[in-house]
């Protein structure tokens, strides 16, 4: 018999330990995906308005082949040679600035960024990293301790190589330029240098997704990245979430920022939910890694999960899909921007491409964030067959980060669903 949803729950308390998280307060049961849609145990089908692991939709049919394909003739690790691996990393760096030619493939976003890391220690002989305060970047001994977002309990005396910058908010403190991030970062930098620590990287989202998608003109990042190489630091860009055409405008999100990072991290939406995961960079850092660690991955980089990568960037350029998420943002966030004149709570629309979302406000004059009321709107959301999350410092923005083939159509039927549950749902505190 299958076991029921409260089965499940105390089963995974048993077998998985307490805390595992879920999502809602009532979970979801997923037995079935397929596109942009998901069926829970009962049958009922949900539009999957959140996941960006199955980033080219749920079950890709080309994704499965390949894995298929692969999988029933050669999987083995990177100490037999094999084609796949190098046929991708040519490809993925083809898409990328010339500087960009090397790569580690890896099995998730965390091990990527750990990499990255080292990479920044072994190329600068410093430690000293920066992030904002409002961030996931992965859950290794090292990345724990920068993922503000999910605090580690223990720091394994990593602590004192971390410092931390405001993150940005286009609401509540503009920055058009840039120049206060930037200032605050060299704030920071001055701080590990003082401290003889010595400043080794700045590691970000390009886009800032977990910190709320701030809403800043292309090219914004270019003031930062100047005082990093200033400093003789390393910019890492995690594009874990911002990454394969996220944004609409650009397959990076760091293009669309308008710098080029000294290191890439890349993970989930890469294999379209097989394991893969990569740091791309240039050679003389790969090399200078590569002389300082004996680093080996059994997993990372084997032919199935190269095979599935290369199918998600078939997918990708076959589909347009980049140019379609641009089409499906704008008009996604201009029916969120038509809500807000309907409903108060609406504070602030932004997004670019499938990454969009409206935060929630108590009052629009004192910003005060509707956190409570956010988690109320994501569990009945939910509940009418829609699911998507909240982010940002404050937990008040609604994450709207569905898989790449979502239609105006998919947007449509979101919004129409968040206009009816912000009629009916009364906002307090």
């Amino acid at each position: 018999m299958p076991r029921t949803t409260q089965t499940l729950i105390s089963d995974r308390r048993r077998y998985l330990g307490p805390n595992v998280s879920t999502f809602y307060d009532e979970p979801v049961h997923v037995v079935r995906g397929e596109d942009v849609w998901l069926w829970d145990a009962d049958g009922r089908k949900y539009l999957d308005c959140y996941n960006n692991v199955p980033h080219v939709g749920h079950c890709n049919p080309r994704v499965v082949e390949a894995i298929c394909r692969q999988a029933s003739t050669l999987n083995t690790h990177t100490r037999y040679l094999h084609d796949g691996i190098l046929d991708y990393v040519a490809r993925l760096t083809g898409t990328m600035d010339d500087s960009l030619d090397s790569a580690i493939l890896t099995c998730t976003g965390s091990e990527a960024n750990d990499i990255a890391l080292r990479m920044a220690e072994a190329m600068t002989g410093k430690r000293g990293i920066i992030a904002t305060d409002a961030t996931y970047h992965g859950n290794t001994a090292l990345v724990s301790q920068l993922s503000t977002s999910n605090p580690p309990k223990t720091g394994f005396g990593l602590g004192q190589y971390f410092r931390f910058v405001e993150a940005p908010d286009s609401y509540r403190r503009p920055d058009p330029d840039g120049t206060l991030f930037a200032e605050a970062v060299a704030e920071q930098i001055a701080r590990h240098e003082a401290e003889g620590t010595g400043f080794a990287a700045l590691l970000i989202c390009p886009y800032f997704l977990n910190e709320g998608f701030p809403d800043h003109p292309d090219g914004w990042l270019r003031p930062v990245a100047d005082v990093v190489r200033r400093a003789g630091g390393l910019l890492i860009c995690d594009e874990v979430q911002s990454g394969f055409g996220r944004t609409g405008t650009h397959l990076w999100a760091h293009e669309k920022m308008g710098v080029v990072p000294d290191i890439l991290t890349l993970g989930k939406p890469m294999g379209n939910g097989h394991p893969v995961g990569g740091v791309v960079t240039r050679s003389e850092i790969l090399q200078r890694f590569r002389e300082g660690y004996r680093y080996f991955n059994t997993f990372g980089g084997n032919p199935v999960s190269c095979a599935a990568a290369m199918a998600v960037l078939d997918e990708l350029d076959d589909r347009d899909l980049v140019a379609q998420a641009a089409i499906v943002g704008n008009h996604a966030r201009a029916r969120l921007r038509a809500l807000g004149e309907r409903h108060a709570v609406i504070g602030d629309v932004r997004g670019s491409g499938l990454v969009f979302g409206a935060e929630f406000v108590l009052d629009r004059d004192s910003r005060e964030p509707a956190v409570a009321y956010t988690d109320r709107v994501v569990n009945a959301l939910r509940q009418e067959g829609f699911l998507l999350s909240k982010l940002g410092r404050h937990r008040n923005t609604l994450k709207i980060r569905p898989p790449m083939p979502f239609t105006t159509a998919h947007a449509d039927s979101l919004i129409d669903a968040l206009d009816d549950v912000l009629s009916r749902l009364p906002v307090t505190p």
